[in-house]
């Protein structure tokens, strides 16, 4: 057995066997023409009806996937239009007196190539995004296909570019494109797909009946592929060094999406051991199919809401496809960990505005920048510290580095004119600190105002996950709009147990009645505030602490997507007694 592991973008198991997919890349040579404005026309023509298939895409992803997922497909059309594209291709077309062909098959490596040397990683994944609308394009001319000019944009580096990367269609597929030419090529039983890479149309287009699992070699969570192939449902990872050759085409696999693997050949032992799981799995997730679109209220009418956590953009899909009520805590220092520099404000507004768009209004809370104690980023620093866990972490690296923080809140309030945004801040300790965020705030609202950008007035939180700030929850909640308890540093900090230290688990105990107890007090000041206030720690989905947090009067928990109707069904078999304050 041999196994290969990637970047998980959507959970479950899947066994079956593998089909490689080899995309048929159409080379254009620099064919002569005499009759260069005839090419031209080509050429609009051709960009007409990659417009019509675009709006197709749309119009079909629409109701499978949501708007934020769909409205790629109108991003592509924009990148059709660009200006900047469309005078590259036009030029080398008239210059040389070549087919259009060769032009756009030129246009597609320039600003792929360009896009890919960008520091970004976001936009980075838009190369993705041009190589597909030119392969469009390219089968487009290749069908002799006609329409007419769509309005130009301008700047395919530039504004319509940024513009297109924002999440926010075709009937038949001709020559090297589209998810269509991988079904007709596959054969009927379902497989598990494996490729290099999937671009958005082929994506969008593949059959869910006939796709157990997608696994690719290259692509990131970021990718515009990966978001679509989270909506379906089925096992996918990115970034898997499987080799794409005879030792694996056609070979009995299982894909474990919930731990990044692909097993290749698996054992017997092992085989009936994922089938076992796989059938349990499939059992329970009926039953829980079921509760999908009801409320979280207990028998005796105790209503709470169930959020999602979120570590990467890949997951919004687990969160959509687990009917999350909306986002308790989006960690936003996985963006800084998964690179070598940091995330400019464009390619963080540009992500969370993402993720407000795709919950179609429901609350999505971010927390800044937490790193420090197990979450280190070598290109920040600080210098080695005898004890990160007590150092300069969450809230303090952020006030100690203000042009960081700076940026991220930039990013923030300007994500927040396009959903229910909420900024959560972490390791909060003190008073003092409150009043510096504000401070800050209020300067960035005022460059923003002044720049001219909009931005909505999202909530402003903060973390309780420190004694300190649990014992002066009473004046913090008068300075704030909610809480959010961080039940694992909080647990760890009170009992003086290290929860990354093997050595210790004894000692680290959630259960703990002073850990408890704090909960409790948070839950009690915050009302008597008129905030709300949430868990958003391990214990907000253990099935054997529910019961104790809402006879708290806890207003919301947030835990992991795959966790949230196991709890909704939970809450929904308690009566009054079990929750009675």
């Amino acid at each position: 057995m041999r196994v290969y592991e990637g970047k998980r973008v959507s959970g479950g198991i899947a066994i079956g066997r593998i089909w490689v997919y080899r995309r048929q890349e159409q080379q254009a040579e620099p064919v002569k023409v005499s009759d260069v404005q005839g090419e031209l026309l080509r050429f609009e023509a051709a960009k007409a009806e990659a417009a019509r298939q675009l709006l197709s895409l749309y119009e079909k992803t629409l109701p499978k996937a949501g708007e934020a997922e769909a409205a790629i497909f109108m991003g592509q059309r924009m990148l059709a239009e660009d200006l900047e594209y469309n005078d590259f291709v036009k030029n080398i077309v008239c210059t040389r007196k070549v087919q259009a062909e060769y032009a756009v098959n030129a246009a597609a490596e320039y600003f792929s190539g360009k896009l890919e040397e960008l520091d970004e990683t976001y936009l980075r994944e838009r190369a993705a995004d041009v190589r597909d609308v030119s392969r469009r394009i390219l089968a487009a001319l290749g069908s002799g296909a006609a329409g007419e000019e769509a309005p130009g944009q301008t700047g395919i580096l530039g504004g319509s570019f940024s513009q297109a990367g924002i999440p926010g269609g075709s009937s038949g597929q001709t020559g090297i494109l589209g998810g269509g030419v991988i079904l007709a090529r596959m054969g009927e039983e379902p497989v598990i797909l494996a490729a290099e890479e999937l671009s958005p149309s082929e994506t969008a287009q593949l059959d869910r009946n006939r796709i157990l699992a997608l696994v690719t070699v290259h692509g990131s969570q970021y990718s515009h592929a990966a978001i679509l192939a989270g909506t379906m449902a089925v096992p996918a990872l990115v970034g898997t060094p499987l080799p794409l050759d005879h030792t694996v085409d056609g070979k009995l696999a299982v894909v474990d999406g919930d731990s990044g693997r692909i097993y290749v050949e698996p054992d017997a032992e092992f085989l009936a051991e994922m089938t076992a799981l796989k059938q349990k799995t499939l059992a329970d997730r009926k039953e829980l199919e079921d509760l999908k679109g009801l409320e979280t209220v207990t028998r005796g009418g105790r209503r709470i809401r169930l959020y999602a956590n979120l570590n990467q953009i890949g997951e919004l899909a687990a969160v959509r496809q687990n009917d999350a009520e909306g986002i308790g805590l989006f960690r936003s220092e996985f963006l800084y960990l998964e690179r070598e520099d940091l995330p400019t404000e464009e390619e963080q507004f540009l992500i969370y505005r993402q993720v407000a768009e795709a919950m179609e209004g429901r609350p999505v809370v971010i927390r800044t920048l937490d790193l420090g104690a197990d979450k280190q980023c070598g290109y920040l620093g600080p210098e080695q510290e005898e004890n990160p866990a007590l150092g300069l972490r969450g809230i303090r690296m952020c006030l100690a580095r203000p042009e960081i923080f700076r940026t991220q809140l930039r990013a923030l309030f300007r994500a927040s004119a396009y959903g229910k945004i909420g900024i959560l801040y972490p390791m909060i300790t003190s008073v003092g600190e409150v009043e510096r965020i504000r401070e800050i705030t209020a300067q960035v609202k005022a460059e923003l105002r002044e720049q001219g950008f909009a931005w909505g007035e999202p909530e402003q939180g903060i973390m309780i996950e420190t004694p300190a700030a649990a014992l002066i929850s009473d004046v913090l909640a008068r300075k704030v709009d909610f809480f959010s308890i961080g039940t694992n540093d909080l647990t760890q900090y009170a009992l003086a147990a290290d929860r990354q230290d093997p050595n210790l688990w004894e000692y680290y105990d959630p259960h703990h009645p002073a850990i408890l107890r704090m909960i409790a007090m948070v839950v009690e000041n915050a009302h008597k505030a008129g905030i709300r206030a949430g868990i958003c720690g391990e214990p907000g989905a253990d099935p054997a602490l529910v019961a104790e947090l809402l006879a708290m009067g806890v207003d919301e928990l947030s835990m992991p997507p795959e966790r949230i109707l196991a709890i909704r069904r939970l809450v929904r078999e308690m009566d009054k007694k079990n929750t009675a304050k």
